[in-house]
């Protein structure tokens, strides 16, 4: 777990709308477990307020708020919003913006795994559509809808709005899994997804990053914990440990708080090093 103050470095407040010193507002997609979870108190801790969304776990998601109160008392609110539905992501920018009255950073990070593994020459229509719906198609038109916004606070609160889009990706992005075809095609939209948001957005002072986490320990990956620690074991990345969620979240802190300001479109590896080709 992150503590306190390991963030407070690049914690600044950012002066409102209203003309009022507010503290900077983050919206996390799937924010209630796993890497959303490790995010968002990361942020928490960073000095950031937080929007946490939540599709369908709300138990889960106020036990993150709760975390986040944990690691720095703040502003934390829970928005349930199924990302793949239109109307869901309307109402949820609608949520942030009238709870809020800004955004700072928005962080794709909801997503979801297939039902079932297939095989590539077996998998069928339902699975693949869904995991667009909530995989691609969702990020990019949340991203689309919270870009509009950001553009419109750059032009009212100038130079000292500086705002960053982070999506998650994952190293299934560049590495083929047949068992898993739709959730690797997913993936590697987003890596597109990330660098024309970022070519758009490049004028209005919106810089926008991909983290691509590597094998990373969550309920996600729990069905498959024997066969990654005897992999992790056998030196499949050069640091040989599970990553965490925590891990996530210090590079998404890094990103959302502005110490790269002369970088867009940027990957950013949480990966053990799994990148690399070495001999």
């Amino acid at each position: 777990m992150l503590l306190k103050g390991d963030f407070m470095l690049f914690a600044r407040r950012a002066r409102g709308h209203d003309g009022l010193m507010s503290e900077r507002v983050a919206l996390v997609t799937g924010g209630s477990r796993g890497i959303g979870r490790g995010v968002a108190v990361a942020l928490a801790a960073g000095g950031f307020d937080l929007a946490i969304n939540y599709a369908k776990d709300r138990a889960a998601a106020e036990e993150c708020r709760a975390l986040c109160n944990t690691a720095r008392t703040g502003r934390y609110e829970i928005c349930a919003a199924d990302i793949s539905r239109a109307e869901d992501r309307a109402r949820l920018v609608g949520e942030v913006e009238r709870a809020f009255g800004r955004i700072d950073c928005l962080v794709n990070n909801a997503g979801i795994a297939p039902e079932r593994r297939a095989d590539l020459l077996d998998a069928d229509e339902a699975s693949f559509d869904r995991l667009m719906d909530v995989n691609l198609k969702g990020p990019y038109f949340l991203t689309q809808r919270v870009a509009r916004w950001m553009v419109d606070l750059g032009k009212r609160l100038g130079d000292g709005y500086a705002p960053t889009i982070v999506t998650i990706s994952s190293i299934s992005a560049y590495t083929a899994s047949v068992s898993r075809g739709d959730y690797c095609v997913s993936k590697a939209g987003l890596g597109m997804l990330t660098q024309l948001f970022a070519a758009r957005l490049a004028d209005h002072g919106v810089r926008v990053y991909e983290v691509r986490p590597g094998i990373i320990r969550t309920d996600m990956t729990a069905p498959v914990q024997d066969k990654y620690d005897a992999l992790i074991a056998g030196g499949l990345t050069p640091i040989r440990r599970w990553g965490l969620p925590e891990d996530v979240g210090r590079a998404v802190v890094a990103l959302a708080s502005g110490v790269f300001p002369f970088s867009t479109g940027e990957v950013v590896n949480v990966d053990g090093g799994f990148h690399m080709r070495t001999l």
